[in-house]
């Protein structure tokens, strides 16, 4: 192995050891605590320091990098401190996730360091957004992200590329590759040469480097910064590696040939790095056993410290408390916004002058005025700039605001999402739309995996709104037509908004942009053009997790959100002679128990209709709490109105058929006479 100086003082050569020796002597401690079983799990980067360690020192210390398993060297060379890592692997209160996450799954804002997610993947992408919030704030700044040989085989990588390659975004892909996913050797990944040759596809440059030699990755990633910083461009680097430990201790490493451990332990970083500093006389080996000892030391006194930790006793209140990021802590605005509306439809303020708007131009008037009051509030979707988006809300979007926050996005909803979590790692704001919320599936593990989970895991919020034009009615089928909510209600850490009228659309899009939590704001598309009311020209807000009252009576009480609020509107004008307490939900989560319960007490009878399907639908989560809370208060079981059990069909007299508006009558009959 050949190292170059490339004119770093002796100083600073022995300060890239003792960077390098400190994660291998590190992980040489946690093998044995492991054994002892005082920890529970290691991902070994054995015979990989130097690509982390490298990289990180070649990286400014505000620079964000997003890890994976085996980059222990990114933590400890951004010096967090051992005793509170150490407590972070035992799963003690203490680290920093609270003892809500395994040994490399954290994060923390204060050393610019994202922690990952099982799924590999949708890390790559939240480099693509904080290098874009560092080029919208024109500052001189890279993100760095790692992933492995077998990370390379899943779309979030395709996307991620290609997104920051479109976008021209400053991001260092760094791909590990250690010749094995988990077992799977690279012949069974990929058949390409090498992995760089997949940078030329994306309109980048990469290159091939010897991931042992840390002098080589320092100096390669110091050089790429440089590059991306000056050309406002990707760039991807593969560093060629191998582990010396299984995927996890518990896999073990029977399907490695025994000759490439006997290859590549001749390559060791360490060893290599450490013989090359004796013979050029910039170590002795008496400095080394300082060196080393001094680095037992330390891990020994921090272990003991760390030992000394109170044990973890669980508290239920904080753990609920922990799953939203409190809205004081996080949001600022250029100006306050007036509150409108109590859960009784009772006005707070007196906001002078409205206009009749349809329901789609108010989410329009909503989001140019979030727009106006956040100038860090970005815009992203499928054609939603020149072209104003699928249905036009965003139109004219681009002329008032540029097309640096109004973005079109390429086909890739997973990638987009994981951009606006990086964007919020830099204090952005962001607003996804889904061209249609049926789309959101190929995005769903960065919603539920990402944005719902990261400030319970470890603090960082997720500012970010997606908004989702659903819904049935207007003859579009199956993969247009879909309104599911309730694949999101079940999903802690996401808020779930879900308007019927224009006044609600515009004061709930403004809470949604305004709350620092991931929100998913459902607008029925239906209801676009074919509803309008009275709506205050003022920036105002309506408060999430507030049902509203929209009729008052005695003979029974409906509960519904979205569509449904006018399906039975529309009845009820046909059928004056029934008394009926009308409930528009507004937020599914967080749900408003209280007006459930008094709309409940109302009137003892109580009907539950939604568009969704009913088998599983978020019907069915409220007919559970109003029984199991609300029993002695029936006079009828809770029954439920909703859609078919089947996909939505393209046919209008089909779908006529498959919504529940098609038996509301039937199911207000059936209760009224119990």
């Amino acid at each position: 192995m050949q190292f170059n100086k490339n004119n770093l003082s002796n100083q600073e050569l022995r300060s890239i050891y003792k960077a390098l020796l400190l994660p291998r002597m590190i992980e040489e401690k946690m093998l044995l605590l492991l054994r002892q079983g005082k920890i529970s799990k290691w991902f070994s980067g054995i015979g990989q320091e130097a690509i982390a360690v490298g990289s990180t020192l070649a990286l400014e210390s505000d620079e964000w990098i997003m890890p994976m398993h085996r980059n222990l060297g990114v933590f400890t060379t951004r010096k967090m401190p051992l005793q509170k890592l150490f407590m972070q692997w035992q799963g003690n209160k203490e680290g920093y996730s609270k003892g809500r996450e395994r040994s490399f799954h954290f994060g923390s804002k204060e050393h610019f360091i994202c922690g990952m997610i099982s799924h590999l993947g949708p890390q790559l992408a939240i480099a693509d957004g904080v290098a874009l919030a560092y080029k919208l704030k024109k500052e001189n700044k890279v993100s760095l992200v790692y992933t492995g040989d077998g990370g390379t085989s899943e779309g979030d990588f395709h996307e991620a590329l290609n997104v920051a390659a479109v976008w021209d975004l400053p991001v260092i892909f760094i791909i590990e590759n250690n010749g094995y996913g988990l077992s799977t050797p690279v012949n069974e990944q990929y058949r390409c040469e090498s992995l760089i040759s997949k940078a030329k596809g994306y309109g980048m440059d990469g290159v091939q480097i010897d991931g042992n030699n840390i002098l080589t990755v320092y100096d390669t990633i110091k050089g790429v910064r440089e590059y991306c910083i000056k050309n406002q461009k990707p760039y991807l680097i593969e560093c060629m590696t191998f582990r010396m430990r299984g995927h996890e201790e518990a896999s073990g490493t029977k399907y490695v040939p025994p000759h490439l451990f006997e290859e590549w332990a001749k390559k060791d970083p360490v060893t290599n790095f450490e013989n090359f500093l004796l013979s050029e006389n910039i170590l002795t080996q008496d400095v080394v056993n300082i060196i080393r000892n001094e680095i037992k030391e330390y891990i020994e006194t921090d272990l003991q410290e760390a030992y000394k930790a109170a044990a973890l006793i669980p508290d239920t209140n904080e753990e609920l408390h922990d799953v939203f990021a409190p809205k004081n802590n996080f949001t600022k605005t250029n100006s306050s916004t007036n509150k409108i509306l109590n859960y009784q439809g009772e006005w707070v303020e007196n906001f002078g002058a409205t206009t009749e708007l349809r329901f789609i131009d108010a989410i329009k008037q909503g989001l140019q005025q979030s727009m106006q009051q956040h100038s860090n509030l970005v815009l992203m979707g499928q054609d939603i700039a020149e072209y104003g988006g699928a249905f036009k809300i965003t139109e004219g979007f681009v002329q008032e605001f540029g097309k640096e926050r109004v973005r079109n996005t390429p086909l890739c909803e997973s990638a987009i999402i994981g951009t606006a979590l990086g964007l919020s790692l830099e204090g952005f704001k962001s607003m996804v739309e889904m061209q249609f919320s049926d789309f959101v599936s190929v995005g769903f593990n960065q919603i539920v995996n990402n944005l719902a989970k990261i400030y319970y895991r470890w603090g960082q919020n997720a500012d970010v709104v997606v908004r989702m034009p659903c819904g049935g009615g207007v003859g579009a089928g199956p993969f247009h037509s879909q309104t599911n909510e309730a694949w999101f209600t079940k999903v802690a850490g996401l808020k779930v908004v879900y308007p019927s009228t224009p006044f609600d659309a515009k004061g709930l899009l403004i809470a949604a942009i305004n709350d620092p939590n991931p929100v998913m704001f459902f607008e029925h598309k239906a209801l676009y053009r074919s509803v309008q009311g009275a709506v205050p020209d003022a920036y105002y807000e309506i408060e999430i997790g507030k049902a509203n009252v929209v009729k008052e009576g005695n003979d029974i009480t409906i509960i519904t959100y979205g569509a449904g609020v006018h399906w039975v509107l529309e009845f009820l004008e046909k059928n004056k002679n029934i008394s009926c307490e009308l409930l528009d939900l507004r937020t599914l989560q967080p749900l408003d128990y209280d007006a459930i319960q008094k709309a409940v007490v109302k009137t003892g009878k109580v009907l539950i209709v939604h568009e969704d399907s009913l088998n599983s639908g978020f019907g069915g989560e409220i007919s559970a709490w109003i029984n199991e809370h609300c029993f002695e208060k029936l006079d009828a079981p809770v029954m439920r109105c909703a859609s078919l059990d089947t996909p939505i069909p393209f046919n209008i007299d089909l779908e006529k058929n498959y919504l529940a508006k098609n038996r509301l009558s039937e199911y207000v009959k059936k209760l009224l006479s119990y």
